[in-house]
């Protein structure tokens, strides 16, 4: 029986990608673990590999091809001793309606398999599961890997998969079929949820779709039409989403930093040292120290509670090309400086080369965006939601200041936050910023 090889769903957040390179030809025999292709997400390029044996038979999406959405069929894998031709004819279905589609379907009459190719993108939180899930819930697993399981009677739902996010592979069942697996029981129909029957919510209101025929732009100079990739599609959405939704509020505040240049100055010239440290580096561990400090701030808002969380995971804004990422120091406040400035670097660079893991880049419980090296005094960012606050750099220079009643001069540089106003007040808010600001300012709390 031919096997349908899906766009597969790299991070929680896709629906579609660029099938940006194959690694097989059609005739090409793979084994699981080969690597097949290339897929092109909203934040990376990545490598998809095998979980199954056999043959490609076909190839049905062509590299280079975008929009490609999840679950869609790319081709078509002949297991062992099938014949390609006959597989490239029968295969190609698709990956069958989405898990919530099928569990609606009415339980009096019988599901009717689509030949189709999805039309439309899964939602955005149909995540990939780390291991099966049981009680009803889809089962991530290879086709073969399901027809064995059937055949054997073992529960599939009950095997822990070891390939690519949890699937559940041939050897995987074969594994379990030789210890005596779970054997499988007729699961109960469940009911329609009561909300099924409810009439539909009325849908959000879109924003206004700009369309480069529009005849505004017949009346501007000549001018070059840049496609808009996956990434400056997520982009644009999610921070729309963001300023509209998000009730965004800025604190600001001017820290005088020639104690912390002289602390960065020192370190960096000892001897032996084998980092370099930059302002950007102490920035981000003052943050996190401040955070620790203001735990308030350190929160994301839900319908339900406002979640305060253990540790600080900061996410660095990294400009790359086609737009930027938020590359991810995971317990930033328990790491020291050299760390700090050793993942930092190490994070941006992959960045810029898109070879970040989704678990590098995804998640995060505060921001940074740092402007300063391009001389921009002071500005203002958008919330990185469902995050609670972003902290926005400015460049460090001097200024005239006013100590002890006399005008001196100091190196200044502006800081300013953005909060989601429904999890972080104005007292809190206000809060993190004196605390930060009294630790830039006296950096020996940096090293303790």
């Amino acid at each position: 029986m031919p096997i349908d090889i899906l766009m597969p769903a790299l991070s929680p957040t896709m629906t579609e990608g660029t099938l940006a390179k194959w690694h097989v030809k059609e005739g090409d025999e793979v084994s699981s673990g080969d690597v097949l292709a290339e897929i092109e997400t909203d934040k990376a390029t990545m490598e998809v590999e095998a979980v199954d044996e056999g043959v490609i038979a076909k190839i049905l999406i062509e590299e280079g091809s975008e929009g490609v959405a999840v679950n869609t069929a790319i081709a078509i894998l002949a297991e062992e001793g099938e014949d390609p031709a006959e597989a490239a004819k029968s295969g190609g279905g698709g990956g069958g309606p989405a898990p919530e589609a099928a569990a609606e379907a009415p339980k009096d009459e019988p599901k009717k398999e689509s030949k189709e190719e999805p039309k439309e993108a899964p939602k955005a939180d149909a995540k990939p599961a780390s291991a099966p899930a049981s009680g009803g819930s889809r089962v991530f697993a290879s086709p073969l890997a399901k027809r064995i399981a059937a055949d054997a009677g073992i529960d599939i739902a009950a095997i822990s998969g070891s390939g690519p996010h949890g699937r559940v592979v041939k050897a995987d069942v074969e594994s379990a079929i030789a210890s005596g697996g779970t054997k499988a029981e007729a699961a109960p129909a469940k009911e329609a949820p009561a909300a099924a029957a409810k009439a539909p919510a009325a849908a959000a209101v879109a924003p206004p779709v700009i369309s480069a025929d529009d005849p505004i732009f017949q009346m501007l100079p000549p001018h070059e039409a840049v496609p808009n990739t996956n990434m400056r599609k997520t982009i644009a959405k999610r921070l729309t989403e963001s300023a509209r939704d998000v009730p965004h509020f800025n604190v600001l505040a001017d820290v005088e930093i020639d104690a912390l240049l002289a602390m960065r100055k020192q370190l960096n010239e000892r001897d032996g040292a084998d980092y370099k440290i930059s302002v950007n580096d102490m920035v981000i561990k003052a943050t996190a120290l401040a955070l620790t400090r203001v735990p308030d701030c350190n929160v994301a808002y839900t319908d339900t509670a406002v979640l305060r969380f253990a540790q600080v995971d900061m996410a660095m804004a990294v400009a790359i090309d086609g737009g930027l990422i938020t590359p991810i120091i995971k317990d930033c406040a328990a790491k020291g400086l050299a760390t700090i400035s050793k993942e930092a670097k190490e994070l941006a660079g992959k960045a810029r080369e898109g070879k970040l893991k989704p678990e590098e880049y995804q998640g995060g419980t505060f921001s940074i965006s740092n402007l300063g090296m391009f001389g921009v005094k002071s500005f203002n960012s958008i919330i990185n939601a469902p995050q609670g606050g972003i902290l926005s750099v400015g460049a460090g220079e001097q200024r005239a200041v006013v100590k002890d009643g006399a005008l001196a001069i100091a190196t200044v540089m502006t800081l300013s936050l953005a909060v989601d106003h429904r999890c972080i007040d104005g007292a809190a808010a206000a809060g993190f910023m004196k605390e930060l600001k009294a630790i830039l300012q006296d950096p020996i709390a940096l090293m303790l």
